[in-house]
């Protein structure tokens, strides 16, 4: 899910902090003495007690999470230097520091708390989901996935009522060192007596195109799971938000 991170789109209207964004620019410190006048019944800690954490915008999720009581601005400077959420989250945290007022234990904060969201969104529910197509799960691993400026490969693993049962992260490293062991990629399957696997990885560059590579380590893959009687069920390649193939579908590494 991609969140918009101009301030004065935020659903909260009229609400101070949807207005900073005009001001966040001005060197006469605007916004921030607006932030430090802004009356007790409106800061962040207030609001999430009266209203809970939803109608909080998401520069007001970020005082309360950096505790920047003492530096408003820091919210909308981590906004003005990364467009989304997502892009906030896969910053390195050298990058993070260069910020005005991030600080190691700030930054920590933030990175801890996006890699608990994204748990959260990648934890399967009580109820089993049920693999119909690839698009179930592309719904699964698309939160972890989509966007990363990493390579990364995650598996998941089914049971004979095509449940899935859980998934793993395979490998993640540079755009250019792809080391890929087929072992690793059954372990958990083998372990947890699944029956069926669904492979997916993402592409730095975005584009979800399959390259021959791709192709190749499908075909190793598919004639591993054979050897195990482990049914590989997809190869996904994971772009940018909402952009992926199946190579199952296309017929490549499958035949």
């Amino acid at each position: 899910m991609t969140i918009s991170s101009n301030l004065a789109e935020d659903h909260l209207g009229g609400h101070p902090w949807s207005q900073l964004s005009y001001f966040a620019g001005e060197e006469d410190g605007t916004a921030e003495r607006l932030l430090r006048e802004m009356p007790e019944a409106e800061q962040p800690m207030a609001r999430l007690e009266r209203l809970g954490p939803a109608a909080l915008s998401t520069p007001e999720l970020l005082q309360l999470l950096l505790d920047a009581r003492t530096d408003p601005m820091i919210p909308l400077r981590l906004q003005a230097t990364w467009r989304t959420l997502n892009q906030m989250a896969h910053a390195s945290p050298l990058d993070l520091l260069r910020v005005e007022g991030m600080t190691r234990l700030r930054s920590a904060r933030l990175r801890a708390a996006m890699e608990l969201g994204g748990r959260a969104m990648n934890e399967l529910p009580e109820e089993r989901p049920i693999i119909r197509s690839p698009a179930d799960a592309v719904r699964l691993f698309a939160p972890e996935m989509a966007g990363l400026e990493h390579e990364q490969m995650r598996v998941l693993w089914l049971n004979t009522k095509n449940q899935a049962m859980g998934q793993s992260l395979i490998y993640q490293g540079s755009v250019h060192t792809t080391v890929i062991r087929v072992a690793e990629i059954f372990r958990e399957a083998v372990r947890r007596n699944g029956v069926a696997i669904l492979v997916a990885h993402s592409h730095p560059s975005g584009d979800p195109t399959p390259s021959p590579e791709d192709v190749a380590v499908t075909r190793e893959i598919v004639q591993s799971g054979k050897l195990l009687d482990i049914d590989v069920l997809d190869h996904l390649i994971i772009g940018d938000p909402n952009r992926w193939v199946s190579l199952k579908e296309r017929g490549l590494g499958f035949g």
